[in-house]
């Protein structure tokens, strides 16, 4: 069996490691959702990572509510990150754009006061962070099946301008209770039409963008999201494996170059379990590397490589505060901890100021 350690090819990109970073929104671009010069040091320190999975980046701005997150559908986005991606390069590592639309997430401020869109007319629970603090969600649109086309041409944009900026391929954001996700569990998903109803109906989104995706930069350049397991953002589903099992069958036979996994466990940071794992039946669907994510540490990382469970982990959280990640838990050094009131704040301070191993073994 394959260690952490090994490298993994993953569609037509060639990972030094099985250790890869997971999207991590850290809220460091502009009001204008720029990336910013200080990106550039934060990705560079963590080009260790086999393979970097960038934190959610816009495709437009119907779908990016999060504030100070970034974007990708502007050429001005474009060539600020043209230099992260290279300071990734240069330091030798990978790195793949995440793309993001957020649905009924995003509130009504960043819209101009417009309604997001969503599967249904559903209202998110809890509060949206806004640029001016915390706010109860505002109730969504469906989207109208005659938008759709423009939805797709929106990600075809924003994955050709990730190539154009350097990027070695895309994942699109299809968990976490965001806009595809919003489609594919019958929680929220309440349509009657071609895009509602069964799960080959609830899917459809999801394969016409990935298929849209990987037809306009290669399906060994495009990869997927999902997150199978347990209520995210209100979003859950009533057979989740027959969804999923029916969602990996389908990307697999697109071809994707891999399918990500947050799949939390019972006791979960992030969500909680409330369905035995689902990620053994999507494994079965889905002929191509299969990553997990969610609250794994280095023994229960290489477990699961052993067991043939997947073929590299994703880590979230541990990424924030240990640059060189990879290094420690190959050596088994202990880890710096990270401080949740810098996760999303403005500024170096809990961003780029982690000391790596060798470095705090001097301190």
């Amino acid at each position: 069996m394959p260690s952490l350690s090994d490298p993994i090819r993953i569609g037509a990109i060639e990972a030094k490691n099985r250790v890869f970073m997971a999207p991590l929104t850290r809220g460091r671009a502009t009001r204008a959702h720029v990336p910013t010069p200080i990106m550039v040091e934060y990705y560079r320190q963590r080009a260790s990572a086999g393979l970097i999975l960038t934190e959610a980046t816009g495709i437009s701005q119907e779908g990016l509510g999060w504030p100070f997150a970034p974007g990708i559908w502007s050429d001005e986005q474009v060539e600020a990150w043209k230099p992260i991606v290279q300071a990734v390069h240069e330091a030798g590592g990978k790195i793949v754009c995440q793309l993001w639309h957020m649905g009924r997430i995003v509130h009504p401020d960043f819209l101009g006061g417009q309604k997001p869109v969503s599967a249904s007319a559903t209202t998110a629970p809890d509060a949206a962070h806004t640029y001016d603090g915390k706010k109860p969600y505002g109730e969504a649109r469906p989207l109208a099946i005659d938008e759709i086309p423009r939805l797709r041409a929106d990600y075809e944009r924003a994955a050709r301008n990730a190539i154009k900026a350097g990027f070695d391929g895309v994942q699109i954001h299809a968990a976490n209770g965001y806009l595809i996700d919003q489609f594919l569990r019958d929680g929220s998903n309440l349509r009657t039409d071609a895009y509602g109803g069964s799960v080959e109906n609830r899917i459809r989104l999801l394969t016409e963008v990935t298929q849209t995706v990987a037809d306009a930069i290669g399906k060994d350049r495009t990869g997927v999201r999902l997150s199978p397991n347990g209520v995210i953002q209100g979003v859950d589903d009533s057979n989740p494996d027959a969804l999923f099992g029916a969602a990996a069958a389908a990307l697999s036979k697109i071809g994707i170059a891999f399918l990500e996994l947050r799949e939390p466990g019972p006791n979960g940071t992030f969500g909680t379990a409330n369905h035995p794992p689902v990620a053994p039946t999507m494994k079965a669907a889905f002929n191509g590397p299969l990553i997990l994510n969610s609250d794994y540490d280095g023994v229960r990382a290489q477990a699961a490589l052993d067991e043939g469970h997947a073929d590299a982990i994703a880590f979230g959280r541990p990424f924030i505060a240990n640059p060189d990640l990879p290094a420690r838990l190959f050596d088994g050094s202990p880890l710096n901890k990270d401080e949740a009131k810098t996760w999303y704040s403005q500024g170096p301070e809990g961003y780029i100021d982690y000391p790596e191993r060798d470095a705090a073994k001097a301190a």
